[in-house]
């Protein structure tokens, strides 16, 4: 477990690889990466992949190629869904941040293209260390109405003191996993990834039992999860739509 410090993945795979483990099952682009460079015989699952064919992870979804496979995240299909539960939350929504590490290049570009479909001003907040959060809210205030945090390792192992800091500013924050709502957030949608973990012991069973990783597809979610916080809406005073709150999945109070 890397805590969030993506800078030691290279060291953590070379430990597995010591050992002679049968496979390595990991996710986030930073550790697949390291697995990926440091093997191409030990068989590699990721459990979350944002985008792994554009990541150069994969071959194609129906046949990844190599020693690697696993499940995608689909997370590019889900920015404007995000960024339409959070106009659906906040009508009066003009200004919007996105906030995320540069490993979130991808999911940042989607969102700030939705937003622009929907006529909204845009602020991209860049953070590479856990010390550049509390800076860059600093640098937000007064400048949008809500904040959209990109789903990375660096925001899931920091999100009490974003979700802090957003509460503080007055911001409401949506995000793409539950964990974050129950650390204050206001809303998350995607994948249910306890779900997304669960099915990799799929593919560790098939492997273990004579099947290539590179000829086992990539799999997407099938679970998704819309939660709430009901505190947090009370906080920043707003009243959640009916018709939003009739969708939500879990509801936090």
């Amino acid at each position: 477990w890397e805590d969030g410090r993506t800078e030691g993945a290279a060291e953590f795979v070379a430990e597995l690889i010591r050992l002679k483990v049968d496979a390595i099952v990991t996710h986030g682009v930073p550790n697949i990466v390291a697995a990926k460079q440091a093997t191409s015989a030990i068989p590699i699952v990721f459990a979350i992949a944002t985008d792994p064919i554009s990541s150069g992870f994969i071959a194609s979804l129906a046949r990844p190629g190599g020693n690697v496979t696993g499940l995608t995240l689909q997370a590019l299909d889900l920015g404007g869904k995000r960024l339409e539960l959070l106009r659906e939350a906040i009508p009066s929504l003009r200004r919007l941040a996105i906030i995320g590490d540069p490993g979130a290049a991808l999911e940042m570009a989607e969102v700030e293209a939705a937003a622009r479909t929907f006529g909204l001003d845009v602020v991209i907040s860049k953070v590479w260390r856990a010390e550049d959060i509390a800076p860059a809210f600093e640098a937000l205030k007064g400048r949008v109405d809500a904040l959209y945090v990109c789903a990375v390792p660096l925001v899931n192992s920091n999100r009490v003191q974003i979700n802090a800091l957003a509460l503080a500013a007055g911001l409401p924050t949506v995000h793409g996993f539950r964990e974050a709502v129950e650390a204050g957030a206001l809303m998350s949608y995607g994948p249910n990834f306890p779900d997304l973990f669960r099915r990799t012991a799929d593919y560790v069973d098939k492997i273990l039992h004579g099947a290539k990783a590179g000829d086992l597809p990539v799999e997407q979610p099938t679970k998704f999860d819309l939660v709430l916080n009901l505190n947090t809406a009370k906080a920043l005073g707003l009243t959640v739509p009916s018709s939003l709150l009739a969708r939500v999945d879990e509801v936090i109070e």
